[in-house]
């Protein structure tokens, strides 16, 4: 079935900000036929001592009613060949421009101590945004890196259950480099920015972690907070006639590593994550079902492993691993997974691309590499967005922030 979004998106490198904002306004009013409701704008912190001017400048050339936008050290948008490009730690201005019929969209800016205390009712999320449950809002979440923003995400999961949620941490190319948040022609530079969608409008999320799973599902059997004391194999506990034998995580950790191959030996030695099972009843678990968390530590004198996540008893877990081969290969297994997804009402209009900056040309020694790859599954719509020093998006039916994914927010219409 045929959009009624219209959705369209403007790329530009050149190196004077005013030279860029005209070039991509020019572009944007060929492309776009009706009267936009929201702006997305993504500018290069090689423009960060101009952050000031981009919102008085965009006001003299663009009329859109809700805008928001971000800084980044790296810009993700569709180049005037109409391909995606990925712009690392050079000037770029990416603009999207949205034609949302028969949709509500709110936009809001949360201060950085603005947020309720976690127990806080839902009253108190609902109100700190502005929009009703009753109208199933997705959002699109944009926060500086000091934000609490895993608080904000408790909250409006608690408040706003089923509803997605995508976005990123804002990120710099130096030190010192502020951050720049965008809402409504208004610079902030601490907190977080959002916009909520809802009425005819989808959000659909796709989260690549770039990792895969290796040697047996372990359940947690002992734990204090992020310290892991104790494992015992998934199979074993199953197997309800055999006598549970619980191991040190750091003996079980030395087995596996000396039974993988030479290649995945040395890449456990930087490359080593654990994945957490996010869904507590489902007994199968596989591709997507694990939230990859870093690995801390290790602690020699009590066989200890400490991972970036509370834990608690009973948890299931899996020793993974990350390399460009991995990053791809399951970047494409979810994209050809959604594809073939046959409960599309619509067809999709446009996307945002929330990558991390541990990604791109560093983790592929190519450009464009994951937007590229994102194109030839969905090629018929526009991709924006940035580098984030942290991605958003949903694992199971709760919303995390991550590290070293692809998080992308698809829209659509509903009818």
């Amino acid at each position: 079935m045929a959009n009624p979004i219209q959705w369209a998106n403007a790329l530009s490198t050149c190196p004077s900000l005013e030279s860029a904002i005209a070039q991509v306004v020019d572009r944007l009013q060929k492309s776009l036929t009706a009267t936009p409701d929201l702006g997305l704008v993504f500018i290069s912190s090689a423009y960060a001592s101009e952050y000031s001017r981009l919102m008085p400048l965009l006001r003299e050339r663009l009329s859109v009613p809700v805008l928001i936008g971000c800084g980044g050290s790296g810009i993700i948008g569709m180049n005037s060949q109409g391909e995606a490009q990925e712009i690392e730690g050079e000037p770029a201005l990416s603009v999207s421009l949205a034609h949302l019929p028969d949709s509500k969209v709110h936009a809001f800016h949360i201060p950085g101590d603005g947020l309720p205390d976690l127990d806080s009712p839902p009253n108190a999320w609902v109100d700190l945004i502005d929009v009703s449950p009753q109208e199933e809002p997705h959002f699109i979440l944009l926060a500086d890196p000091f934000s609490g923003v895993n608080d904000l995400l408790q909250g409006l999961d608690f408040a706003y259950p089923g509803s997605i949620k995508v976005g990123g941490l804002t990120s710099a190319g130096a030190m010192g480099v502020q951050s720049a948040l965008f809402c409504n022609y208004k610079l902030y530079r601490e907190g977080v920015v959002g916009v909520a969608l809802s009425g005819n409008i989808i959000l659909e999320a796709i989260v690549a972690q770039g990792c895969r799973p290796i040697g047996q599902t372990y359940q947690v059997m002992a734990c204090e907070r992020n310290i892991v004391l104790e494992l015992a194999a998934q199979e074993s506990i199953e197997e309800t006639s055999r006598e549970i034998e619980s191991r040190r995580p750091l003996e079980v950790l030395r087995d596996l590593i000396q039974n993988l191959s030479e290649t995945d030996r040395q890449l456990a030695q930087h490359s080593l994550f654990v994945g957490v099972a996010r869904d507590e009843f489902k007994q199968k678990l596989g591709h997507g079902d694990f939230l990859i968390r870093n690995l801390l530590g290790v602690d020699p004198r009590v066989g200890a492993i400490a991972i970036g996540d509370r834990l608690r008893p009973g948890q299931r877990i899996q020793f993974h691993l990350r390399d460009a081969r991995t990053s791809e290969e399951d970047l494409e297994l979810l994209l050809h997974g959604y594809q073939k997804e046959e409960n599309h009402p619509t067809e999709a209009a446009g996307a945002l691309m929330f990558s991390c900056l541990g990604r791109g040309e560093g983790l592929y020694g190519k450009p464009d590499f994951d937007s590229q790859l994102f194109r030839r599954y969905l090629n018929n719509i526009q991709l924006s967005g940035f580098f984030c020093s942290g991605e958003i998006g949903p694992v199971g039916n709760s919303t995390f922030l991550h590290g070293y994914t692809s998080v992308f927010g698809i829209c659509r219409a509903k009818s």
